[in-house]
Parts: C-alpha cells; structure tokens; sequence
C-alpha cells in the first residue's frame, strides 16, 4: 500500500475519516472528499500532513451532479499522478419514520447512496486498471 492514492468519499467525518487515518498509517496517499464539512476534511488533511508532508489533500465535490465526477478523479490525479483505490463511503441519512419519509428526502439518498457511487466507479474505472 506504501505510496499508492486512494480516494475516499465523505472522509471529512465519522467512518469516512477512520478509514482515511488507517490507510495512511498504512502508506498510502489520501484524497478526502467532502460536500459540506470543509473545515473537519481540512483539519484532518493538515493532521495526515503532519505525520507525512504532502500525503493527503481534500477536495469538494457535489456528488449529486454526475458531471463534478470528472473534476473530482482529476483532482485525485494531480495530487500523486495515479488513483489506486476508491472507497465510496459518502452517504446520505435521514432519521426519519416510515410515512415521513419526503420525495426530495428519498431522492437525496438514492442520488448519495446509490448514483453517486456508480458514477464515480464508472468515472474511475480507466485510472484504476492502469495501477491494478
């Protein structure tokens, strides 16, 4: 794993950014994405940065709108040159009860949760052959 680029999808907080620290204590590059939570992706990029100059950086991205996806592979790749890995670990989540749930709520979740990272896969898919 030493050096290779991972991007991770929603790394700001939460899983998202456990599983950041993990694989850069395991050597590998970082690409935090975030929609929202600009200062938690900051801060925790100046922490992995601390540990190892120049190892990760963050990039905002809407993963709602399919044609971001591109700027956001783009981004991954001129950090380090290549993309290794993708972990799509955005999500949306609404605690709602059954009977409350709204159509632009459902639409949220399944653009997140399900669109998002098909569309990404896809998007990431040639530069992650080439390193495989």
């Amino acid at each position: 794993m030493e050096n290779q680029v991972v991007l991770i999808t929603g790394a700001a907080r939460r899983v998202g950014a456990v599983i950041a620290r993990t694989l850069h204590a395991r050597g590998m590059n970082i690409v935090l994405h975030y929609r929202a939570s600009r200062g938690e992706a900051e801060a925790l990029r100046d922490q992995l940065n601390a540990i190892r100059p120049g190892s990760a950086i963050a990039h905002a991205c809407d993963l709602h709108h399919t044609t971001a996806l591109e700027a956001l592979i783009e981004a991954s790749l001129q950090g380090w040159g290549r993309l290794d890995a993708l972990v799509n670990n955005a999500s949306t989540f609404y605690p709602t009860p059954v009977g409350e749930i709204t159509e632009t709520q459902w639409d949220d979740l399944v653009g997140t949760n399900l669109k998002a990272p098909l569309f990404l896969s896809q998007a990431a898919a040639p530069h992650l052959k080439k390193t495989a």
